[in-house]
């Protein structure tokens, strides 16, 4: 098998299209096979050679200490990697098309680098050098070096070709004898299925195909039933986490992981049945994604891995939909528009981890580059299958106009003009504790075509929910989530605690409403006394504003108040030209913020706070409530 075989034809008459999706694909010159798409494929080019080069620049030359050589060293955390072997494929990709044996010597030193520190007897990798540290990993590096050997393991010598071969086969043997579709996180047993499939071809193993085959039929029964959202990112994956009986989805994962695996399985495997589903899932997956191609992951059970165009260990949502752009172009439109945020987000080589690490000094972690290579890679190794790619039909949320409720999640998209938003009362926690994705009622996004990003969702409390794939959160943690709040007795309460509320919602012509009632509550679910506990939040959308209001029937003994923070890079221009009003200038125009009551800014040690999720920069604007006879209005305009 070469190459250009692997992801071939299947047949998709439940989308009326009846042709061998080579033939769909492929029924045009070699010419013009090579020479499509030719803006979006520069692009993926110089991205990978940047970040490759990036990676080969902090990768780690000490002969003298073999628990270092060869690793690619981490600008922001103490502690090596053990994924990097991860990218062994785009270095052995660089290897082949350009000649340049650094890439061949970069590609050989982390490999070697894994054998000797990450490497089991029983064929695992550990994701850090401890032998008793998690070993799921294993599926991923597997997948990268089985990518590395059957496309481009022409470029090595005949003795580490087949030592990397044997290795590959360790490991697939077990993940052959862990893996089920629900023994963890389902990204996990939905990796396998396309790891064990690519693996099964290149080695002519039938074990390892047949395993893959009976984990993509257990897969089909993990979508949702009516938005079609693959779920199991939670833990126990397979039970309703919620009172409200919603099952744990993740944006993050699902778009930059899962999906592409099963999208590559199964249009290798004709499986026609699940590319109906995958389709419904994907266009569903595709209504959060931003007008800028940021992955909209505010409410997601792993959102503490948001880092705003994806997710911070995933690879990339790339593949999954420029492979499925033949079905739908606007999952064209997305792979491009998510690489160019990608770009966007990059220095020096590397991806730093959302759009204001580098306005706010914070460095990246080199994992976030070693894996989003991989899917980049993947592209080009099947650029001739691919169908033209273009940003001609524009994404679902650029077009959007009203309110779309995801049944399935309690949460709500709302579009009106230029401005595009998110309300989640989603409830699904993936560990139980003081931290949670937004819930409550909360304003998770708001986002304005002209300015971009105005208001983002962070984590309640910004806990290190994996040690080794989250950097620690710079100065204090304060939340970026919009809501209201109190303190009791030095006890933070807010509705972004309250997994109880509900959202209403109503349209006209005119505006969009939607209507949350939520409680205050602190990070142990108990509600506050003896002051207001009980408020109702409208958020009023119209062309040319965004309103909200805040009100109580209750008694506010204690000071409360509505927090809104604003996203801002620092540098932006932020004046109050008297006490009702803020404005932040940004490069494509003003943003003004005015109330019924005084606004203040908090006092910050640097100009702006900052938040790891999603990695942004914001503006602290506090308004405090006067009394329960007077709703609190904020309204929001830009110009």
């Amino acid at each position: 098998m070469n190459r250009k075989d692997f992801i071939q034809g299947t047949t998709l008459a439940g989308f009326g299209l009846t042709l061998p999706l080579d033939a769909l694909l492929l029924s045009c010159s070699d010419k013009a096979k090579i020479s499509h798409s030719l803006a979006f494929k520069k692009l993926t080019q110089s991205l990978l050679k940047d970040w490759c080069d990036g990676m080969i620049r902090v990768q780690i030359n000490n002969p003298s200490n073999l628990e270092e050589h060869g690793a690619l060293g981490c600008p922001a955390c103490s502690h090596i990697h053990g994924r990097c072997m991860d990218a062994v494929y785009p270095f052995l990709y660089m290897a082949d098309v350009t000649g340049d044996k650094k890439y061949l010597d970069a590609a050989v030193l982390v490999m070697d680098w894994a054998e000797n520190n990450v490497s089991q007897k029983n064929g695992s990798w550990t994701v850090v050098p401890n032998p008793k540290s998690w070993k799921g990993i294993t599926v991923f590096g597997a997948i990268a070096l089985a990518e590395a050997l059957h496309y481009h393991g022409n470029v090595l010598d005949k003795e580490k070709r087949k030592a990397w071969t044997n290795r590959l086969e360790k490991a697939a043997n077990y993940v052959y004898d862990s893996f089920t579709i629900d023994f963890t996180n389902i990204n996990y047993g939905g990796s396998a299925i396309y790891g064990l499939n690519l693996i099964g071809h290149l080695l002519k193993n039938e074990k390892f195909l047949t395993k893959s085959n009976e984990l993509a039929e257990g897969v089909k029964s993990y979508f949702t039933a009516n938005e079609h959202l693959l779920f199991g990112e939670c833990k126990p994956h397979a039970k309703k986490l919620s009172a409200k009986g919603l099952h744990g989805v993740d944006l993050g994962y699902n778009v930059e992981e899962t999906l592409n695996s099963l999208v590559m399985y199964a249009l290798k495997e004709k499986d026609e049945e699940l590319l109906q589903i995958l389709t419904k899932s994907l266009q569903s997956h595709l209504e959060f994604m931003l007008p800028d191609g940021a992955w909209d992951n505010s409410w997601g059970t792993r959102q503490y891995k948001w880092s705003y165009w994806g997710s911070r260990t995933c690879d990339g949502s790339q593949p999954a939909f420029a492979m499925m752009a033949h079905i739908n172009p606007a999952f064209g439109t997305a792979a491009i528009k998510n690489t160019e945020l990608l770009k966007r987000c990059t220095a020096q080589g590397l991806i730093h981890g959302g759009p204001h690490y580098i306005s706010h000094g914070i460095p990246p972690c080199v994992h976030h580059t070693f894996t989003h290579a991989k899917p980049l890679t993947a592209l080009l190794d099947h650029w001739e299958q691919l169908p033209e790619l273009n940003t001609n039909t524009l994404l679902p949320r650029v077009t959007a106009n009203g309110v779309k409720n995801f049944e399935d999640l309690d949460v709500t998209l709302f579009a009106k003009g230029d401005w595009r938003g998110t309300i989640s009362a989603y409830d699904a926690i993936y560990k139980d504790g003081d931290y949670r994705q937004a819930t409550g009622g909360a304003l998770s996004v708001l986002y304005h075509n002209k300015v971009g990003l105005l208001c983002t969702a962070s984590m309640a409390i910004y806990k290190m929910v994996e040690p080794y794939n989250q950097q620690p959160n710079p100065g204090e943690d304060f939340a970026l989530t919009p809501r209201v709040e109190t303190f009791k007795d030095d006890v933070w309460y807010s509705n972004i605690f309250d997994r109880g509320a509900t959202i209403y919602s109503e349209e006209n012509d005119i505006d969009i409403q939607l209507l949350a009632k939520s409680a205050l509550k602190n990070k142990s679910n108990e509600i506050v006394t003896e002051t207001a506990s009980d408020f109702e939040l409208s958020f009023q959308c119209s062309k040319d504003s965004m309103q909200i209001i805040a009100k109580t029937d209750q008694t506010i003994k204690e000071p409360t108040a509505f927090v809104l923070p604003m996203v801002s890079p620092t540098g932006e221009k932020v004046a109050q030209p008297n006490p009702n009003e803020i404005t932040i200038q940004k490069p494509e125009g003003l943003v003004s913020i005015t109330s019924n009551v005084p606004l203040q800014i908090k006092e910050t040690p640097k100009e702006r706070i900052f938040n790891m999720v999603p990695g942004a920069e914001a503006v602290p604007i506090i308004a405090y409530f006067k009394d329960k006879s007077e709703a609190l209005e904020i309204r929001i305009m830009v110009s």
